[in-house]
C-alpha cells in the first residue's frame, strides 16, 4: 500500500462526503477509492469512517486522523515550496496579514496585477489591525503602518511613506467657524484612534513651531474607517491616513485641515513596513510582493 496515496484518498473521501464523490475529484474509479481507504484502516487497525448506504462520515478516529494528516500534508507541501521557492520564480503559497483598510483600499486593488504576473503563486490574506506575531510562523510576512514591532527576530524593509492629514465635513465647519488656527482643535470635537490604553495628543509641526494638543470628542476607536464614515457625517474632526481620506477631499466630503503643517498621533512613524522572518530573506515569494508593494506605494 503506498500510504500518502491512502491517507490522500481517505482526505478527499471526508471532504466530499462519498466514495463517489472522492473518486470524481481524483479522477479514478469508485472501487479504486474504496480500496485505498479498506486498507489504510486495515493498517491502522481502526475504523475511520462510519458507511451507510447514502454517504460517509468520520469516525472520532477519522476526525483525529484527518485532522493530524491534514497538518502533515500542508507540512509537506510547505517544505517542497520552500525548495522551489529559492528557484528563479516565486511559486507556491504567500502567507500575508495586511492592515484592514490599507489593505482593502491600497493592496486589494492590485493584487490582480500582481498574480497575472507571477502566475505560480497563491496568496493567503488575513486583514489584521492587530500586530500577529509572525514568530508563531502564522505568516511569512506582514505590512505594518507606523512603528515596526521591536526586537531584533524579524526583518524591517521600510516600502515608503504616508501622510496623516486633519479632516472635517463642509458641514460640520459651517457650523464651527471658529477653527482658524490649530490650538483651537482643543475646543473641538474629535474623533481619535484608539492606541491601546495610552492617549496620544495632536502634534503639529511646522519649521520650528511644535504643537502638541490634548483633544477630546464624542467618539474613540481602533478603526480608521468608522472615524472617517463619522468625520463625513459631521461628528467632528479627524485625523487620519491620506490613503484612506484623499478622494473624500477630493470630492468635496472632507475638507483638508492646516494643510501646511505636518500632524502626527504623537510621535508616532509615518513609515510603511514589510516585516518577516530572518530566513525569508531568499525567499523569491516574499521578495516578490516586496517589489510589488515598493513599487505600487511609489506610484
Amino acid at each position: 500500500m503506498d500510504k500518502l496515496l491512502a491517507i490522500k484518498v481517505f482526505m478527499a473521501t471526508a471532504e466530499t462526503g462519498g466514495f463517489s464523490a472522492a473518486a470524481r475529484r481524483l479522477g479514478v474509479a469508485t472501487s479504486s477509492v474504496t480500496r485505498q481507504v479498506d486498507a489504510l484502516e486495515q493498517a491502522l487497525g481502526a475504523s475511520l469512517l462510519n458507511r451507510s448506504t447514502r454517504q460517509v462520515s468520520l469516525t472520532e478516529a477519522g476526525a483525529s486522523y484527518y485532522q493530524r494528516a491534514r497538518e502533515i500534508l500542508e507540512a509537506l507541501a510547505e517544505a517542497d515550496a520552500s525548495v522551489a521557492d529559492r528557484g528563479e520564480e516565486p511559486v507556491g503559497v504567500l502567507r500575508l496579514c495586511l492592515p484592514v483598510e490599507f489593505g482593502r483600499r491600497v493592496i486589494a486593488p492590485h493584487l490582480g496585477t500582481f498574480l497575472a504576473r507571477h502566475p505560480a503563486l497563491e496568496l493567503d490574506i488575513d486583514l489584521s489591525d492587530r500586530f500577529d506575531d509572525l514568530l508563531d510562523g502564522r505568516y511569512d510576512l506582514t505590512i505594518r503602518l507606523g512603528e515596526p514591532a521591536p526586537g531584533d527576530e524579524l526583518v524591517c524593509r521600510p516600502l515608503g511613506r504616508f501622510e496623516r492629514w486633519l479632516v472635517a465635513s463642509p458641514a460640520y465647519l459651517r457650523q464651527h467657524p471658529s477653527l482658524g488656527e490649530p490650538r483651537q482643535l482643543a475646543d473641538h470635537a474629535c474623533l481619535r484612534f484608539r492606541y491601546g490604553q495610552s492617549a496620544r495628543p495632536w502634534r503639529l509641526t511646522q519649521g520650528e513651531q511644535c504643537l502638541e494638543l490634548d483633544t477630546s470628542g464624542p467618539l474613540r476607536s481602533a478603526n480608521a474607517d468608522l472615524l472617517r464614515e463619522a468625520a463625513i457625517a459631521g461628528s467632528g474632526v479627524a485625523l487620519l491616513a491620506d490613503w484612506l481620506v484623499r478622494e473624500d477631499v477630493e470630492a468635496g466630503r472632507l475638507q483638508r485641515l492646516f494643510a501646511d503643517w505636518t500632524v502626527s498621533p504623537g510621535n508616532a512613524s509615518a513609515s510603511i513596513n514589510a516585516l518577516y522572518l530572518p530566513n525569508h530573506r531568499g525567499s523569491r515569494r516574499v521578495m516578490a510582493f516586496v517589489a510589488f508593494c515598493e513599487g505600487l506605494l511609489a506610484d
